[in-house]
């Protein structure tokens, strides 16, 4: 078997997506995710014009060894444009491995670990009253575990708060990038975030009591001595985990945070190989992996990391909002129901519009995921669909404090 074709599409429906589709001599296609918000044309142009030729003529089925001559062959190596291009080759791979066996991808993996996959939502709210109420409706629809964010008083626009309004429209959990020429600027204040969020920990564990496991996402944006100083004020409020407390490439940093709370930690969204996490698993300085497979390399490097983390009993946590498309989303949802440390998965469920590009065999049902049974990833692409939803620039929003100091975001 041989590939005969890679072509590569650019859609929106409500955000912008960049898919591969890879096409075997037999009529066999499958598809990767290669999307990265905000830079996605980076990524298509690296598949168009260095990688879909580089394809032609291959086998399929030699899934290690394409990804290692795309990852080696290149010389500059790593970086989340090239990691996302070599993503979307390695899914659209299993993807085709997986419909030639008659098998979904998780049986290639070792099959099913357990019978679904735990996930969590995302409530948010601009004052307590609201943010009850998200809560309330992600109980409703099912969500067992679930983040926690919040307005802050005296800062204009946060991070995750879904009340916000967005410049396209559309609800800011489907893209809180603005569509535009120009990033939207926003603004922060950390002593403000500090003084703040343990009064709303504190109201959400009275108002819905001591079982419900809650996240809280701090996205990068304090100090490592902020990080601490927050990890220990959220201590009584038993917090499943707290993720990105302070910029993840700085990891020894975190040896600060471990040494001042028990809270459980989350990074590695920004990560884009197994290097990245080399110090943080090795010396057990976080408690769950929060790579994306669309922003890692794919199915293969995914697995490889977790059987790492393994050693020194850190679970997944995979990055799962609605800039990973459903093909990507898929493919995380295979890796962790067939490993055996799986700990939990980010869910943002994607638009309609989204939904009928990507027709999905994936289910949600009591607070658990699982990929289904389809033979591959068990999502296709609907062509006809993706051209009705053209590119649309779009950036996200950047931070800054109230001295003009450009912050993270």
């Amino acid at each position: 078997m041989k590939i005969i074709a890679a072509e590569v599409f650019v859609t929106s429906p409500s955000r912008n997506f960049v898919t591969l589709r890879i096409t075997t001599e037999d009529g066999v296609t499958g598809i990767g995710d290669a999307t990265l918000n905000g830079r996605e044309l980076a990524v298509a142009a690296y598949l168009k014009e260095h990688v879909a030729q580089l394809l032609i003529g291959k086998d399929p089925h030699r899934i290690e060894d394409t990804w290692q001559f795309l990852y080696r062959s290149s010389y500059w190596r790593r970086g989340p444009v090239t990691m996302a291009a070599i993503a979307a080759v390695d899914m659209a791979l299993w993807d085709i491995k997986g419909k030639v066996a008659g098998m979904p991808v998780y049986q290639l993996l070792g099959g099913a670990s357990r019978n679904g996959l735990r996930a969590y939502g995302h409530a948010s709210g601009a004052d307590i009253p609201s943010l009850f109420d998200s809560v309330r409706e992600h109980l409703e629809l099912g969500y067992k575990s679930i983040r926690i964010q919040t307005a802050v008083p005296g800062i204009k626009a946060v991070y995750g708060v879904a009340a916000q309004a967005q410049a396209s429209g559309e609800r800011y959990d489907y893209e809180p990038a603005g569509r535009g020429a120009f990033p939207v600027e926003e603004d922060w204040d950390t002593r403000a975030y500090l003084r703040h969020l343990p009064s709303v920990f504190e109201a959400v564990r009275n108002e819905f009591g001591p079982e419900i496991p809650l996240l809280h996402d701090g996205h990068h944006r304090m100090t490592p001595i902020q990080a601490a100083k927050l990890g220990k004020a959220l201590e009584p409020y038993d917090l499943f985990w707290l993720e990105d407390c302070t910029p993840a490439e700085n990891q020894e940093a975190l040896r600060l945070v471990r040494q001042h709370t028990t809270t459980p930690l989350a990074i590695g969204e920004i990560f884009n190989t197994v290097y990245d996490y080399q110090t943080i698993i090795k010396e057990q300085l976080i408690d769950y992996v929060r790579a994306a497979s669309t922003h890692f390399g794919g199915i293969s490097p995914l697995k490889k990391v977790m059987d790492f983390a393994a050693q020194y009993q850190i679970k997944s946590g995979f990055h799962g909002p609605t800039d990973i498309s459903p093909v990507g989303f898929a493919a995380q949802l295979h890796v962790g129901l067939a490993i055996h440390n799986y700990g939990i998965q980010e869910y943002m469920q994607h638009s309609d519009k989204t939904n009928e590009v990507f027709h999905q065999s994936m289910t949600f049902k009591d607070g658990y995921l699982h990929p289904g049974d389809e033979p591959g990833i068990g999502v296709e692409f609907n062509e006809e669909a993706a051209a009705a939803f053209p590119y649309q620039q779009a950036y996200l929003p950047y931070n800054r404090l109230v001295d003009g100091t450009v912050h993270d975001w």
